[in-house]
């Protein structure tokens, strides 16, 4: 039953219930993306506000990268104390030597290895058969285990994989010591009917499946990475892989905090939880931005500028009397702050609270004068400030006591 097709409360199968940890890729997959690297120090503040955020996985980075991203790794190894620290390999034993030094100071740690598996990968990128790539990943895995306290495959392309095969070589890795196999969009190609439908036949078909963690690793090339995480849930993944601000590769990653909002707001529906301290969402944000020098967009869902904000007079008036009416969320759930935005589109109800937060209380007549003064206001700028209306209202208190004393 997959709940794209869904109205009802009932649509996600009742097996699927628990816990799902939030795998967070902000300093490695998010880090590598055009415009958002990080040094070390800024990787160092990012993590342990992810601790502090309360993911269940930090991938620090790529060890064999870098001798810059190796320390990074190692720093975040040593500091934490809650998360399981990862780090990424190639299948390839220098890779995983990297990563396994890398990691030698985590209280929890593990070596996240990566292969492709999709015929286009195994044809141009490899040059591998479909057997050969089995034994790259189980050989791998198995040197993997030997230095670190857990394991987890990636199937990089899984999505355009063989359904067979994929299921093939993930039994393959259970065998090997694999412990999270992660079944990857690489290329954000596919729809949350597709997820959902591979990771159904992933839990069915692949050996072992009970006794590992099924994850979801999606981009954001056609729009679709929250939903197809989401649709991953809904099918049985009990790990999503993700970054905050949805940073990373070309479009960027299935973004955090969506799709925790997404499974808190929605509970009953998904019926599962997360970890994840919410009202640190909007703060972790704004210090990624900080350190990276790339600005949140204002219509971000969750964290932007505009998420709580409400500019319709319409909007407003409805918030003033419930904020149910158009807010499925509290902005202090994640930390932020509901704004009644003062612009063209503004009712007499929002200028009515608002300047009565500035002790300014008016009869109906004088809001009415005062009303068609903003307005003339708005249509020359685009918000209208707290100070803006101070200047207005003594402006109109100038020109009434003047008024007032030529009667007199």
């Amino acid at each position: 039953m997959n709940p794209a097709n869904q109205g009802s409360t009932d649509a996600v199968d009742s097996d699927v219930g628990g816990r799902v940890r939030i795998f967070d890729t902000t300093l490695r997959d998010g880090e590598q993306a055009p415009g958002f690297s990080m040094d070390r120090r800024a990787k160092l503040r990012m993590a342990q506000a992810l601790e502090e955020l309360g993911v269940d996985i930090l991938e620090a980075g790529f060890p064999q990268a870098s001798p810059d991203d190796f320390a990074a790794v190692a720093e975040i190894a040593r500091t934490l104390k809650t998360p399981t620290i990862a780090a990424l390999a190639r299948c390839q034993a220098a890779d995983i030597d990297s990563a396994g030094r890398a990691l030698e100071g985590a209280r929890h740690s593990r070596i996240h290895v990566f292969l492709s598996t999709s015929p286009l990968h195994r044809e141009h990128k490899l040059g591998k058969s479909k057997q050969e790539v089995i034994d790259i990943a189980a050989t791998a895995i198995q040197r993997a285990k030997a230095l670190a306290h857990e394991v987890e495959f990636s199937a990089e392309d899984a999505m355009r994989t063989e359904p067979e095969y994929l299921a093939e070589i993930f039994s393959v890795a259970v065998e090997a010591g694999a412990t999270t196999l992660n079944a990857p969009d690489t290329v954000g190609y596919v729809t949350p009917n597709e997820i959902f439908d591979m990771f159904t036949y992933l839990r069915a078909h692949v050996r072992g499946a009970d006794k590992v963690t099924f994850s979801s690793h999606c981009h954001d090339d056609l729009g679709m990475a929250v939903a197809n995480s989401l649709a991953a849930v809904a099918a049985g993944a009990r790990q999503v892989e993700c970054t905050i601000n949805g940073i990373g590769e070309r479009a960027g990653n299935a973004s955090l905090e969506e799709i925790v909002m997404a499974l808190h707001t929605r509970r009953p529906l998904f019926r599962v939880d997360t970890g994840i301290v919410t009202r640190h969402l909007f703060p972790t944000s704004r210090l990624l931005a900080e350190v990276t020098g790339q600005k949140v967009p204002r219509n971000k869902a969750i964290v932007g500028d505009n998420a709580f904000a409400h500019e319709s007079g319409i909007h407003q008036h409805g918030m003033l009397k419930h904020r149910g009416t158009y807010e499925i969320m509290t902005p202090q759930d994640v930390g932020a702050k509901t704004s009644l935005v003062l612009g063209k589109h503004s009712g007499k109800h929002a200028l009515r609270q608002r300047l009565s937060e500035l002790d300014y209380q008016l009869d109906d007549d004088t809001l009415a004068v005062v009303f068609d003064r903003f307005k003339v206001l708005a249509d020359r700028q685009r918000s209208v400030t707290n100070d803006d209306l101070v200047a207005l209202m003594a402006a109109y208190d100038d020109e009434t006591q003047t008024a007032t004393a030529v009667q007199s």
